[in-house]
């Protein structure tokens, strides 16, 4: 037995109640030439009326789709962040030589708007994103990462990601310097020419880091308040920072 889709059947349906509709005008109203008249009128802006209808569906389908694309993107985003983004921002930044000034810039806040925003982004493209190995435990530092190697990997296998190049990137940029990290194995001994390559890798996830970061704020401060207000209290750049809220 043929089992006909639900737009097939709905096909058959319109179809049968059109011919009903205009089988009752020939047969009630007796009016042929005026039924066939409007037939044909009806042919004639038939085609217009399918393209003007398929462009304004597909462009509303088109934004819901990229809307909802945005939020799992942003979803997924926000996981990195509080499984991994956020401790490294506070690892790194220890080893920054010029962190209050990248500090004063990054306390987000309530009252921050898109200009802010947008003259925070501007103002931190400038920074240096210096980085000074002494200062970082490296040994801790490997650990760290090497234990989420297997989330970062899942992340990256995420097709959703595969839109949003600039963070697909800053993974790219975590899993080289995990992988530079655990093909070493002792650091009590690197060769300062090491030292300086390490440094590079460190800054190149610390640069995409923040402006990542700066961007999943933004994201909140407008879609989700309530979120906004607990990475506010939890800023990695803010080191009396605390979780719980204060009068």
């Amino acid at each position: 037995m043929v089992k006909f889709t639900w737009e097939t059947k709905l096909a058959i349906l319109l179809v049968a109640l059109s011919v009903c509709i205009y089988t009752f005008k020939l047969t009630v109203l007796k009016n042929p030439g005026d039924t066939a008249n409007y037939i044909f009128n009806a042919l004639g802006f038939l085609p217009i009326n399918v393209l003007l209808v398929t462009i304004v569906l597909n462009k509303l389908l088109a934004i819901r789709a990229k809307r909802e694309r945005m939020e799992k993107m942003n979803m997924v985003i926000g996981t990195f962040f509080t499984e991994v983004g956020n401790q490294l921002i506070r690892d790194i930044a220890k080893s920054d030589p010029d962190i209050r000034r990248l500090q004063d810039s990054l306390m987000v806040g309530d009252k921050w708007d898109a200009e802010m925003f947008a003259a925070v982004r501007k103002k931190i493209a400038a920074h240096d994103y210096g980085v000074d190995t002494a200062k970082l435990d490296l040994c801790h530092f490997h650990e760290f990462l090497a234990s989420h190697r297997d989330f970062m990997l899942r992340l990256l296998e995420n097709p959703v990601l595969l839109e949003h190049e600039s963070f697909t990137d800053l993974l790219r940029a975590v899993f080289h310097l995990t992988e530079e990290l655990k093909r070493r194995g002792d650091f009590s001994c690197l060769p300062a020419s090491d030292t300086t390559h390490l440094s590079g890798d460190i800054r190149r996830v610390y640069g995409n880091l923040i402006v990542q970061w700066l961007d999943y704020m933004q994201y909140l401060k407008t879609s989700y308040p309530y979120l906004y207000s607990l990475e506010i209290r939890t800023n990695p750049f803010d080191t009396t920072a605390s979780p719980f809220v204060r009068a």
